[in-house]
């Protein structure tokens, strides 16, 4: 009987549908692992697969690719290295599950499939999973460790199972998706966890960007005791080995480096750093063109862009109209210099005029209104495709979470583009990340320290610039006004008068709601951005287009 085992996180950014690519992660995070002594490594959840695979996991010759990955593991745990629990989609019979495979010596010596199959949210697990049997824990080295995966954590009747049947450790893989202040929220679940069961428990997280969805790892062991043992990095992929003792008490995990805590506005800005960086990578564009404006929001996703992948990889554009002021033109030029990628203007003005000459004979003597208003945003949208067909570049668009909930911004316009790290940020927090990263260069940031967007852009009232002296303020609420709303509306899923009773101007409040649900047709077709919130207004709310109902 072993009164030690050494167990590796694998903290590892895989990629979707390449189990190739998966399977040498993995073997290079075993091989590291046996550096460390490591007796078991443990990968977070369907890393052979990435998570989440969606229909993917349903093509037969994906599963045969995952299938075979496992057996050449398999083969490889014959060396007499450290032992593996890789996570995979597996095929059981007539059933797909969302597995745990135990490998050592040549042999699967066990197998575990997710119990709980989520279906809120982000999640649909239960579209192409089935759930497995309530399971006992696996026995490895005479050690009986329960491996609840991700959801089977969340709710307390798995580990309960498996305590009744004996589990000694909890070891848990899982796919949890970042959203601000989540990390709180799975310490608690674990601590409950343990209260319950009396056992040292293990969070392993996954890290890395799969299209709109964020993994920030953050994995973590508490012990017996229910205190915090070990705490791996957040946005990072590593390796980290922790040791579990047996005691007269049972077993007990020995403390082990703890990472620092972040506050939520670094935590957002990491987070839209790493989907940015795991988008562009992965899909395997060689740089992105931004649409640089003068104001907040092209300012601080040109920075997140630099910081994601290198100045060099950023082309900004200023695209000025006749209604562009000097201080924009300014503001643009000195943001760009001061990040440091190339910068370059095309002026619009005669797209405009060319717009306005073909459409005369339809218009005829008809007042200029949103429609001149919405051309320059279109030529804008031209513009930096035509740049990003010619030169490669795929084009970030620059729209934050209020404009996109309310609808103020144009469809093939402003929206053009392949991705969007402010999909999920409210204008509020866009000027909390511009105040912040001009006094913070994150870890592993790639673009220039010391303050990188100018005070004044910072200051200024916002602005689309689209006819003469044009604020925000003239369209919308003031932005702490807008954004308190939105946040009741989608977040919390109240109704306008529930609203007005926590002491919203009814008016304004119902103003809100139906620029809200006027927009739907236009987020539907809005590039995919970073997952930020409790509640994004794409994956996350699924509102029919074509909706008769009020309040």
């Amino acid at each position: 009987m072993t009164n030690s085992l050494k167990v590796a996180l694998a903290q590892l950014n895989p990629k979707v549908g390449d189990v190739a690519g998966n399977l040498a992660k993995v073997r290079a995070a075993r091989a590291q692992a046996a550096v460390q002594g490591a007796d078991l490594v443990l990968c977070a959840e369907t890393v052979l697969s990435g998570y989440p695979a969606e229909d993917l996991v349903l093509k037969p010759a994906f599963q045969k690719a995952c299938h075979d990955a496992v057996e050449a593991l398999r083969t490889d745990t014959a060396d007499g290295g450290p032992a593996l629990f890789v996570t995979t989609p597996w095929r059981e019979g007539d059933k797909l599950h969302n597995a745990i495979i135990a490998l050592d010596k040549g042999a699967i010596i066990g197998k575990r499939f997710k119990v709980d199959l989520p279906n809120y949210g982000v999640f649909d697990d239960k579209r192409v999973f089935a759930p497995g049997p309530m399971p006992g824990p696996l026995v490895f080295n005479g050690v009986r460790i329960g491996v609840p995966i991700c959801e089977d954590m969340w709710t307390p009747d798995v580990v309960e199972c498996i305590t009744e049947t004996g589990g000694e450790i909890i070891l848990v893989p899982n796919g949890s998706p970042y959203e601000v202040g989540k990390t709180d929220i799975r310490v608690q679940l674990g601590v409950q966890r343990v209260v319950e069961s009396g056992l040292p428990f293990v969070y392993l997280n996954q890290v890395g960007g799969q299209d709109e969805l964020i993994f920030d790892g953050g994995s973590f062991a508490l012990g017996a005791d229910r205190a915090l043992k070990v705490k791996l990095a957040s946005f990072a992929e590593q390796v980290a080995t922790i040791e579990f003792r047996r005691g007269p008490k049972g077993w007990e995990c020995q403390p082990g480096p703890i990472a620092p805590e972040m506050s939520d506005i670094e935590s957002i800005y990491r987070a839209m750093v790493l989907g940015l960086r795991d988008y562009v990578n992965k899909t395997g564009f060689p740089s992105v063109v931004i649409g640089l404006s003068g104001g907040v929001d092209s300012a601080i996703t040109a920075a997140v862009a630099a910081d994601a992948l290198g100045s060099e990889r950023v082309h900004a554009i200023m695209m000025p109209s006749p209604y562009t002021s000097r201080e924009s033109l300014e503001d643009a030029e000195a943001c760009a210099r001061a990040i440091g990628v190339r910068y370059d203007i095309v002026d619009i003005a005669p797209a405009m005029e060319a717009f306005r000459g073909m459409l005369r004979p339809l218009f005829g003597n008809r007042a200029e209104d949103v429609t001149e208003e919405n051309i320059q945003s279109r030529a804008r949208g031209v513009t930096l495709m035509a740049v990003s067909n010619k030169l490669g570049g795929m084009v970030v668009t620059t729209g934050n979470k209020s404009e996109m909930a309310v609808g103020y911004a144009t469809l093939y316009g402003d929206m053009c583009g392949g991705f969007n790290v402010l999909k999920d940020v409210y204008k509020t927090t866009v000027f909390e990340l511009c105040r912040w990263r001009n006094r913070h260069l994150p870890e592993a940031a790639l673009g220039r320290p010391g303050a990188v967007i100018p005070a004044r852009i910072i200051d200024k009232p916002p602005s689309a610039e689209l006819r003469p002296d044009q604020k925000d303020s003239d369209a919308l609420p003031p932005y702490p006004t807008l954004d308190a709303i939105l946040k009741g509306l989608i977040e919390r899923d109240l109704s306008t008068a529930e609203l007005a009773r926590e002491g919203h101007d009814p008016d304004v409040v119902d103003r809100v709601w139906r620029l809200l649900e006027g927009a739907e047709y236009k987020r539907r077709q809005a590039p995919p951005g970073v997952k930020i919130t409790s509640r994004n207004i794409s994956r996350e709310r699924r509102y029919p287009i074509v909706n008769g109902f009020r309040g």
